[in-house]
């Protein structure tokens, strides 16, 4: 198969997002055109689409990757290279053009939603840096699978908030909205799991009501987290009286949710989650339907984003 070295893959989602997000596609197309730029690209026509059109890219040589789309569609971008056939995949570079409900690890990067130019210029000037993947192992239906992460991983409320806040972004197309959505839900849901997990050699058995396992910022959780690092970092939540709800949504905004005294902030390699009772799971802003326990790791310097200057 002939090797495509220079010529970008990109991958765009038109499923993820309004119709305004629809229609900044085509301004994006048109600058990506203006700029000379040697593409070909693929649109994804469902769920499970981006993973598998990221893998046939990479199977057909491309070593330049673009995501154009959310989390979500990052995540299946990156579950598509790491699970194809490619000899190197660390070759590979990774590119994101914010287009989707949640682009938090875009943010992350400087790379923002707003500035789409911005975006294409980082990727046609292609400085690239080797981060850390987060990978769920877990038995789905007596098989064993891998799913891999670049921002968190979420399990109860947290999980349940990222996936209501996509669904009114998703409706509203306002951030704003999601948010008292989600507010809504910690006030009225502040549900309390039966959990047992394994951090650190540390068995910590009892009732949470979140966990955050992130190799990046992890909407806010771990807000110490960084990707290239080696580590994980976990906040485990327990449940707050009303008036520490309120501080700890404030702290969360501040990037201080460490400091809350309803927060038990940990750094590990591994993490066992035996159990978290009816707990949603979510990866990346995906929802992960299998059943526990899962292990959730960090393998080093496992793919290449391309980062601005």
């Amino acid at each position: 198969m002939a090797i495509e070295p220079n010529k970008w893959g990109i991958i765009y989602n038109p499923r993820s997002g309004t119709r305004k997000i629809k229609k900044r596609w085509k301004k994006i197309l048109e600058y990506i055109e203006s700029r000379g730029v040697d593409f070909d690209y693929v649109q994804s026509e469902g769920y499970g689409a981006v993973e598998r059109l990221a893998r046939t890219l990479a199977n057909n040589g491309y070593r330049t990757i673009v995501s154009v789309g959310g989390d979500g569609a990052l995540n299946d971008a990156l579950n598509g290279i790491l699970t194809s056939s490619a000899e190197r995949k660390t070759d590979i570079a990774l590119g994101i053009i914010p287009n989707g409900i949640g682009n938090d690890f875009a943010h992350f990067w400087g790379i923002e939603f707003d500035d789409y130019e911005k975006a294409v210029d980082c990727i046609i000037n292609h400085r690239t840096r080797l981060v850390d993947v987060g990978y769920c192992s877990y038995f789905h239906d007596g098989v064993h699978e891998k799913r891999y992460f670049l921002n968190a991983v979420n399990i109860g409320l947290g999980a349940q908030v990222v996936h209501i806040s996509n669904g009114t972004k998703r409706f509203w197309g306002v951030k704003g909205i999601s948010f008292i959505a989600s507010l809504f839900l910690l006030l009225f849901q502040r549900k309390l799991y039966r959990s047992h997990l394994k951090i650190n050699g540390e068995h910590i058995r009892g009732r949470i009501m979140t966990l955050c396992v992130g190799s990046a910022r992890g909407y806010g959780l771990t807000p110490n987290a960084v990707p290239y690092n080696g580590w994980l970092d976990v906040s485990v939540v327990y449940r707050p009286e009303l008036l520490q709800l309120f501080s700890g949504l404030w702290m969360l905004l501040q990037g201080r949710i460490l400091n809350h005294k309803m927060v038990k902030p940990y750094r590990t390699k591994k993490v066992k989650v035996f159990r978290v009772h009816n707990g949603m799971i979510s990866l990346d802003g995906r929802v992960l339907r299998t059943n526990y326990p899962l292990e959730i790791g960090i393998d080093p310097e496992s793919i290449q984003m391309i980062i601005p200057e």
